[in-house]
């Protein structure tokens, strides 16, 4: 389980570039795993905090996102496992605090970036699903499969 923010403002994402072996170089929306007992939306204003230096709030659910990757080679470790993930989705809203990278985290840098120019950035397919659920606003909180971005 884990909760990813979009963050636009004046048509720019905040985004954070991944340092983890499976996507290093690659953008990513500020997010991550749940802690045990943790509220999803605790989990998404921390993770926007640590990988940002910005504080958030949430101002809307924007959708849930299933992966499932049979057979996907194990982090750090060895042979293959049957990955399933569940991501949330939310809209957020910087309210405070300065941007900066995440020191000995999964992030290097954080940066914002024209809505334009992302989809000719190297990024996670995460940042495509969280951009059409961001803009098509789906009952169902499902993202139609679509172009990138």
């Amino acid at each position: 389980m884990a909760a990813y923010a979009v963050c636009v403002r004046d048509g720019r994402l905040l985004l954070a570039r991944c340092t983890t072996p499976d996507a290093a170089g690659e953008w990513a929306l500020p997010g991550g795993g749940m802690d045990h007992g943790e509220d999803p939306l605790a989990t998404v204003v921390r993770e926007v905090e640590e990988e940002t230096g910005y504080r958030a709030e949430v101002t809307a659910l924007l959708g849930v996102d299933s992966l499932h990757l049979p057979g996907h080679p194990r982090l750090g470790g060895r042979g293959r496992t049957d990955f399933h993930s569940l991501r949330i989705v939310y809209e957020g809203r910087v309210t405070g605090g300065s941007l900066r990278p995440e020191v000995g985290g999964t992030t290097d840098l954080a940066a914002w970036h024209p809505l334009a120019d992302v989809p000719a950035l190297p990024r996670v397919p995460l940042v495509d699903t969280a951009l059409r659920l961001w803009r098509d606003r789906p009952a169902t909180g499902r993202a139609a499969p679509g172009a990138n971005g």
